[in-house]
């Protein structure tokens, strides 16, 4: 099944994959403890403004991961002290879903003391709270839901989402928040 590109929140650990069956030339790179999805070295140049972007943010002790430019907005409100429902649910409103051709919907997660995840389609916006792993996708499965997901670290949190048979898998992210603070891993499919 494809489900394009998808986070996975748990209450401490999280996942997001970039599936894609247009653009697989692509990895993820950390920068000053930002994880950036980039093209990589052999892909084909393009303009389009959803192959690149943020896909995990750190903010204190929370991780922001999401599947577009609206990651940094909702990591900004969180750093201005914003509860973590609403710097999803004003960041993904004000973004919308992509204006691509397939109306692509924007995906979020936040990982703090409490855990959230959300999507704005064509036709809705979804925040809830998380109490267990769930996941939200681009596509088939684009509203929340409860997910076998039993990753204990960031590193076993992005392998498994890479991992996951739901197919083009190209990259992914994992994040553990413990009390001590962030991790994040990276898995290319190197």
């Amino acid at each position: 099944m494809y489900v394009g590109r998808f986070v996975v929140v748990g209450p401490s650990v999280g996942a997001y994959r970039v599936s894609s069956r247009s653009f697989p030339n692509r990895k993820i790179v950390e920068r000053d403890g930002t994880l950036t999805v980039v093209p990589t070295e052999d892909a084909a140049e393009t303009d389009n403004p959803y192959v690149s972007y943020n896909c995990v943010r750190t903010a204190g002790n929370a991780a922001v991961l999401g599947n577009g430019s609206h990651v940094d907005p909702i990591t900004e409100k969180l750093e201005l002290g914003y509860p973590p429902r609403d710097a999803l649910a004003e960041s993904l409103l004000a973004l919308d879903y992509e204006k691509d051709d397939y109306d692509t919907p924007r995906v979020a997660g936040v990982i703090g003391e409490d855990a959230y995840i959300g999507t704005v389609r064509k036709d809705a916006l979804l925040v809830e709270q998380v109490e267990e792993p769930t996941l939200v996708a681009t596509y088939e499965k684009d509203s929340p839901e409860a997910f076998a997901f039993d990753a204990d670290s960031a590193a076993a949190a992005a392998g498994q989402a890479y991992d996951l048979d739901l197919e083009h898998a190209v990259c992914a992210a994992g994040i553990e928040r413990t009390d001590d603070g962030v991790s994040l891993a990276i898995e290319n499919g190197e």
